[in-house]
Formats: structure tokens, C-alpha cells, sequence
């Protein structure tokens, strides 16, 4: 089953509005679940694209990284930026190869970033991108200091269109095919964090914080 969302702002459905809700619930899980995004952007007339990880508050992603990183540096007051995630769950085994597939769910998000000059709005950010990957993390981890916080540049990306595409189920083979003895099916691809290793220099013996048992969880241990 192939399921196509292509959205407008506010996260308004092209040909049926009424699914707006469910549609915008859709793309936020699937931006909730991804641990990088894929960032486009222009500079000096090329095209770009970098892996980065990121915050989600609200209809705002939020993106960061060392003022020098290229793509806080060079990006002006206000840019066009494309953002995108794609989780591959199965690869999808037809009986002829012109049917072969994978079952994934993605989302491209379009919108015009900014660069976060006000200070509340750069801790919440940070905030967000550190709870995104690992949640509580931030409260576990000392206080970011004055120093390192100017030296991280913030991005915001306000969502202004996003659509989700999303494939599930098993090959669409030939109904003839069916009788061949050729193998098909889905081989299922699973994402999932291991047990943390700790750097060997921990006081306690290195016993796991709640915020690592909740990040296995989350992305799937």
C-alpha cells in the first residue's frame, strides 16, 4: 500500500483539507522517530546537502552547530532550506525485480530558516535538539556555559509546506507470478541503539542515566 501526503500551510491537504489534522500528526511522527535529517541549502550558487541532527517545537525544526560550520556561517539573515528523513523499514522482495520496493515512511519539509538571535529562544532550542536524540538528557548534563553557548549557532526552520510518503505492506507481484517458485516477501530493517558503553572514567562504576534507557526505547533498542 503506497500513502501519499502532500501538504501546504498551515499543514493543509492539497485535494482533502479535512485530513489536515491527521496529516500534520503523521509528519511529526515520523520527524519524532529519525535521529538525522538531511538539510538542503544554496551557497555560492551549489547546491548542498548535510546530515544534521535537530529539534522539533511546535512548527519549528531547529537546527545547530558551530558558528564556523558552513551552514550557519554562510546561510543569511533568512534562507529557503529543504529538510528531509527517511526511515527504511523493509526491503521489499518481489518475485520479479521490476517490482521490488523497500517499505519506508519519509517526510520533506520546506520552509525559510532564520538564525536564533534571541537567548530564551537559543537555550529552548538547544533544549529540544538535546531532548530530541536523548530525553531528560538536559537536565542531567551541567549547565551549558555563556562561552560555549555563543560559540553554537542556532537555526530555526519554520514549516511552511511538508508532505509524508509512506510504503507498507508486501510486494505487488504479477497475479501470474504468483505461481512461480520464486521467493517473495518483505526482509524487515530494524533501527535500534545497543547498550551504552561508558568512557571507563565514570566514579560510580558507570550505571546508565534515564535518559539513555529512554532514547533506547525510543529509537527502538
Amino acid at each position: 500500500m503506497n500513502v501519499e501526503a502532500k501538504l501546504q500551510p498551515p499543514y493543509a491537504r492539497v485535494r482533502a483539507a479535512n485530513r489536515a489534522d491527521y496529516d500534520r500528526a503523521t509528519i511529526h511522527a515520523i520527524l519524532d522517530a529519525a535521529i538525522v535529517a538531511h538539510v538542503g541549502f544554496v551557497d555560492d550558487g551549489r547546491p548542498m546537502v548535510i546530515p544534521m541532527i535537530f529539534g522539533l517545537i511546535g512548527d519549528t525544526i531547529y537546527l545547530h552547530g558551530a558558528k564556523a560550520t558552513r551552514i550557519i556561517k554562510r546561510v543569511g539573515e533568512t534562507a529557503p532550506l529543504c529538510l528531509t528523513v527517511t526511515h527504511v523499514d523493509g526491503l521489499v522482495v518481489a518475485r520479479s525485480a521490476f517490482h521490488h520496493s523497500i517499505n519506508y515512511r519519509s517526510a520533506v519539509i520546506h520552509g525559510t530558516a532564520r538564525h536564533v538571535t534571541d537567548s530564551q529562544e537559543h537555550e529552548r532550542a538547544l533544549v529540544a535538539v538535546t531532548e530530541h536524540l536523548l530525553p531528560g538528557r538536559w537536565d542531567e548534563a551541567r549547565p551549558m556555559t555563556e562561552k560555549e553557548s555563543r560559540a553554537t549557532g542556532v537555526l530555526a526552520l519554520d514549516i511552511e509546506a511538508a508532505s509524508a510518503k509512506i510504503r507498507q505492506g508486501p510486494p505487488v507481484d504479477d497475479e501470474a507470478d504468483h505461481d512461480l517458485p520464486i521467493w517473495g516477501g518483505v526482509l524487515p530493517v530494524a533501527t535500534a541503539i545497543a547498550a551504552p558503553v561508558h568512557d571507563g572514567r565514570m566514579a560510580d562504576g558507570g550505571v546508565p542515566p534515564a535518559s539513555l534507557l529512554k532514547a533506547r526505547r525510543k529509537f527502538g533498542a
